[in-house]
């Protein structure tokens, strides 16, 4: 791994490079150059999933790289409509990546899509909307990544998009506490409580859109702008230095050389200058990038706006609740 880039524990004793190339919505014929560039850069550590539909040139990418398997730190995460065929999922990953073992499995999303013959991956219903099985446990799910696990085809094993009170009720029945919890994750949506509740409990937080997106205006905040300037460096720069000094790994997404390659450069942001992005979000500004339409707040308190006031009717809300 690069000696620049800094790296972390997991609960398992596992070394997991602070900074990962994410892939979703790496367009096709993009993703490969990609993630063989990112590689030859310095990157150790790639984030994918079955759900992004590009895991074989994620594999090609690898190998085009020319970087040994072992010195790669993979990731993947078994899609909703596979809740009970985990394995499968996870075979189907392998496959397309060219690998017989993952570093990280993750759940993608705490809730099962039950397959109906629409679509194999977004089954939905008559109106449209998805398919949704609400009756499934998701202990179910991780007693299948506990068995993966027990048979070496993955290192470890986590969640992903899931607020405190999916965890608590995980942990209920689990035998092996989750090793990572992936979320959303940026001054505009800090998720301050479950980011100590996470740490607290041994669990790595990782944050996906750690740049916010392209639409938006975090990029121009001017607490963000003056603190770059100060340094006399990107606002990116900025931003990933930010949460690794939270002990959050990023994981940005790019197809550009340049934007891969400067998104390897951390630095060093002074106490006064993480708590000034620490209270963006309370200032007014929260706002999150990735919101589908599951219908649940998955324990987020402001998946649906600020402490969910603008929840639609009918919606799952589980923030400040049992799940």
């Amino acid at each position: 791994m690069a000696a620049s880039v800094p790296s972390f524990k997991l609960n398992t004793g596992a070394t997991i490079p602070a900074i990962g190339l994410g892939t979703w919505q790496a367009k096709p014929g993009e993703v490969r150059a990609a993630v063989a560039h990112a590689l030859k850069s310095g990157y150790r550590h790639i984030d994918g999933a079955l759900c992004y539909q590009n895991e074989k040139e994620v594999g090609e990418g690898i190998k085009d790289s020319g970087i040994p398997r072992s010195e790669i730190f993979l990731t993947s995460k078994v899609w909703s409509s596979y809740h009970d065929r985990v394995e499968e999922c996870l075979d189907q990953t392998l496959s397309d990546l060219g690998t017989d073992y993952l570093d990280l499995y993750l759940i993608h999303w705490p809730v099962r899509l039950a397959p109906n013959g629409t679509h194999p991956l977004f089954p939905v219903k008559e109106d449209g909307s998805r398919n949704i099985d609400w009756e499934w446990d998701q202990a179910k799910t991780w007693e299948q990544m506990e068995a993966v696990l027990a048979k070496g085809k993955v290192k470890a094993i986590g969640i992903s998009n899931a607020g405190i009170p999916i965890i608590e009720k995980l942990l209920k029945t689990a035998k092996v506490t989750p090793a990572a919890n992936q979320i959303e994750l940026h001054p505009y949506n800090p998720e301050h409580e479950l980011v100590k509740y996470c740490q607290d409990k041994g669990i790595l937080v990782q944050a996906y859109s750690p740049l916010g997106s392209t639409s938006s205006p975090l990029h121009k905040d001017e607490v963000l702008t003056k603190i770059a300037e100060k340094h006399g460096e990107s606002t990116a720069a900025i931003l990933l230095s930010y949460l690794i000094s939270k002990n959050i790994v990023v994981l940005p997404k790019s197809v550009t050389p340049s934007r891969i390659e400067s998104n390897l450069k951390t630095i060093k942001l002074d106490a006064s200058e993480v708590e000034q992005l620490d209270k963006l979000a309370e200032s007014g500004k929260q706002t999150r990038v990735n919101s589908p339409p599951w219908g649940s707040d998955f324990g987020f308190p402001n998946w649906y706006g600020p402490n969910n006031k603008n929840a639609p009717e009918g919606a799952r809300l589980l923030y400040g609740k049992s799940a």
